[in-house]
Order: C-alpha cells, then structure tokens, then sequence
C-alpha cells in the first residue's frame, strides 16, 4: 500500500511534465511551420482561435466563483479583527503596485510594437462586437447592467458578471451562517469549473502550435523578437518586483534579508518549479511560516488569504499581456484603458493562481470587458503561457512568504530570536514533523484536489 501512495505523486507530476514538454514542441513545431511554410501556416490561426473561444466560454463562470468566494473569504478574515484587516489591505496595497509596474515596464518596453498583425490574423466579427460597445458614459453604466442575473453568465459579459458576483458575494455575507451552505455550493462549483479549465489546458499545445505557427508565418522572425522581449522582460520584472520592492519593505520594515528568506524557503521553490503553481507548495509555506516564528493565527489567516489576494505575478503577467496584445494588433489602449483595466484586474485577478488556464481567463475577461477586438490576441500569448508560468508561480509564493513575516511583525506575533536561529541554520525544518504531526489548523488550508499528496511528496 505504501508503495501505491508513493507513486501517486509522482504520476500526477508527470502527467503535468507531458503538458508542459507538448507546449515545448508545439511551438517550436509552429514557429517551424511558420517559417518554412508561411502561406499554409497563416491558415492555421483557426486553430489557435478555436483554443481561445474555450477559454472564453469559461471566463464568466471563473470570474462568478473566484469573486463569491474571495468576498466571502474577505468576511472570514475580517472577523479575527485587526490581523485580517491588516493582511487584506497589504494584499490590496501590493497587488495594485503589481499591476502598476506592469502597467509600467509594458508601456516602456512595447514588446507588441513591432509585429503590426494584419486583418487576415484578426478574428472576423471583432469590429461588430467593438461597434456595439457603449457610445457614452450613460451607456457604459447601464451597460454594466444585466437583463437577468442569469443572463450575465450566459451573455459572456464580463462586467456584468462582475456586478452579480460582487452582489450575490455580499448578500451571503449579509445572510452569515445561513449563506454557508450557499458559499459551499459555490466552492464545489469552482472546483468543477477549475477541473474544466484543467481539461481545456490539455488542449493547450494544439492552440500554441496553431497561433504560434499563424504568427511567424504572418510575421516572420518579428514575431519571435517580440515575444523574446515580453518573456524577459516580465522575468526581469518579477526579479526585480522580488528583490526591490519586496526586499527593500522586508528590510525596513522587519529587519530581515530577502534572500536568507528565500533561501530559507529553497526547497519550496523546487517543489513550485515542478508543478508550476504556487498551491503545490501551500502546506509547506504554512509549516515553514511557524517554524520560523510567526503565530499560528497569522500564519493560518494570513497565507491562505494570500493566495487569492496576494497574487504578485499574476498581477504582473495580466497588465503586461495586455499590453503586449493591445501593441501587437496594432490597437494600442489609451491611458484611461490601461488605467480601468487596473481597476478591474484588481478584482477580477483574486483566485487566478491557483489552477493552470484560470490567469487566461482572467486575462481574456479583462480585455473582453475594456476591448473585445483585442481579445482574440490572448492567442498569442497561449505560446509562451507556459513559460511565463513559473515565473508567476514563485513570484506569487515569495510575496506571500514576505506579507506572512510582515503581517507577523506589525502584529508583534513574530518571534524574533527564534526567526534568527532558523534562519542563521542553527534550527533546522524537521521535514518530517509536516506529515506526522501537522502545522497549523487544517481549517485554514483551503481544500485544493491533490493537495496531501503533493505534501508528501515535497517531503
């Protein structure tokens, strides 16, 4: 029996290799095609199409269930007081920077800027869709309207599903215990929706191999630049976003090294780099948040709520991607756009980390609500999705990580001389004290499919 448990893991992990290693070879495939037959290879882009409208099928869903549930997770951590406060407005704070530094280096690089994609790539039927969006302010407001509450999740307009979410969010926290069951209802419904998305992922290198190819064969090798620079420049971003800004508030704030954190923190980063989601690595970040010192209070309220409202990369990746395809069709936002997107990636972003395809849909959501003839460009990022992926998975981790030891800190719940003996190596983890004995309160964990098993296999 051992003997079975033990190998669980390890096929779930390499089902998630096969993925990833497809993705690999479907682009390099496309970018082959699209080089060598450039005229075939721009037929293709259907191909890609197709994978993007199943991935707006599940923006209104994604963005119901995350939504509900996030303001109800906001309910539950404002109700142990001034801990929960604290965390919420840090993860608001830190999240809007995220976006603003997209939001940023997007506009200095212009990594989109030079591909100048003609209308035979545009999905046709775009221009029909922009020309029915609102002509004035009055009719943007009332646009956000829907006929029918249901009819926001089946008219696949994102705004509108946003305002029934945020209403239907707060009327179960107006109902307290008797909306739990209604809250439960909506968490299964996420995990149904989430293994959907997960289905659709598999499809995933069909859509990278026929957007990629219908690309470069469009653009030749300037398709390859601009993606090049969008790639480095985010990794650069979330490098930077880590050690700067995270490093430089960790350090004036707490005293502490960002890099002995990280360091601390090494085996973690492993366990992401090979799942490519920081949820992998939840179980883990609890133990090790107690062993460093910080309470089981604030580590129980602090790093779950984290991982849907403290989503650095993610917010990073939306803002850039949004960016790059605005640029690379040639239809680029204006200052206000950029700045109302911010506004709705803010929200619409809590919850997006946790299952693969669900910062796609999110991605999509927002230019679906701001510019809907830009969102058959999410195409062009299905390619180096993959990629980008991991870069959003730890940057997400190390600055849940960072607001669990600063949240210890302003709270003074942070043991001090015993986060100087972990960190200096003289207290080392006891790998084996996480699967035994457990750390903190399972209540606090949210219930994620797979979970135990990578536990035990990060141990």
């Amino acid at each position: 029996m051992a003997t079975t448990e033990e190998t669980r893991p390890r096929a779930r992990t390499d089902r998630t290799h096969r993925l990833y290693l497809a993705v690999i070879v479907a682009v390099v495939a496309g970018i082959v095609v699209g080089l060598a037959a450039p005229g075939f290879a721009v037929e293709l882009k259907p191909v890609g199409t197709g994978f993007v409208n199943l991935i707006k099928m599940m923006i209104s869903p994604v963005i119901f269930c995350t939504i509900v549930l996030g303001v109800g997770s906001v309910t539950k951590a404002a109700k142990v007081g001034r801990v929960g406060g604290l965390a919420l407005g840090y993860f608001l704070a830190m999240s809007t920077v995220a976006l603003g530094i997209g939001l940023v280096v997007g506009n200095l690089l212009e990594p989109g800027s030079g591909l100048h994609l003609t209308a035979a790539l545009a999905k046709s039927g775009h221009a029909q869709a922009a020309a029915g969006g609102a002509t004035s302010t009055a009719d943007f407001l009332l646009g956000t309207i829907p006929t029918t509450a249901f009819s926001a999740l089946t008219e696949g307009k994102v705004l509108q599903t946003l305002l029934v979410a945020l209403l239907a969010g707060f009327a179960l926290q107006a109902m307290g215990a008797a909306g739990a069951p209604v809250l439960r209802g909506v968490e299964h419904l996420q995990r149904l929706v989430f293994r959907v998305m997960s289905m659709i992922m598999w499809v995933a290198p069909l859509g990278a191999f026929g957007a990629m190819a219908a690309v470069v064969g469009a653009t030749g090798t300037a398709a390859l630049k601009s993606l090049a620079v969008i790639m480095i420049g985010f990794y650069l971003t979330c490098v930077l976003f880590v050690v700067v800004v995270l490093g430089l508030l960790l350090r004036l704030v707490a005293g502490v090294n960002v890099f002995t954190l990280l360091r601390y923190l090494g085996r973690e980063f492993l366990l992401i780099l090979s799942t490519s989601s920081s949820e992998s690595a939840l179980p883990r970040l609890i133990a090790k948040m107690e062993h460093l010192g910080v309470s089981r209070p604030v580590v129980g309220i602090t790093v779950p709520t984290g991982y849907s409202f403290n989503l650095d990369g993610t917010a990073i990746y939306l803002t850039m991607a949004s960016i790059f395809v605005s640029e690379a069709l040639d239809k680029p936002m204006s200052l206000g756009q950029q700045l109302s997107l911010l506004l709705f990636m803010v929200i619409a972003s809590k919850g997006a980390a946790g299952v693969t395809g669900a910062g796609l849909a999110t991605l999509a959501g927002g230019l679906q609500s701001h510019r809907p003839e830009l969102v058959d460009g999410v195409g062009l990022i299905v390619g180096i999705d993959r990629f980008m992926s991991e870069a959003r998975a730890l940057t997400n981790f190390a600055g849940n990580a960072v607001a669990t030891v600063l949240i210890g800190h302003w709270t003074r719940e942070l043991d001090r001389e015993r986060m100087a003996e972990v960190l200096a190596g003289r207290a080392p983890f006891d790998e084996t004290t996480l699967v035994d004995a457990g750390h903190g309160p399972a209540a606090w964990v949210p219930p994620q499919p797979g979970a135990p098993s990578l536990e035990k296999s990060a141990g």
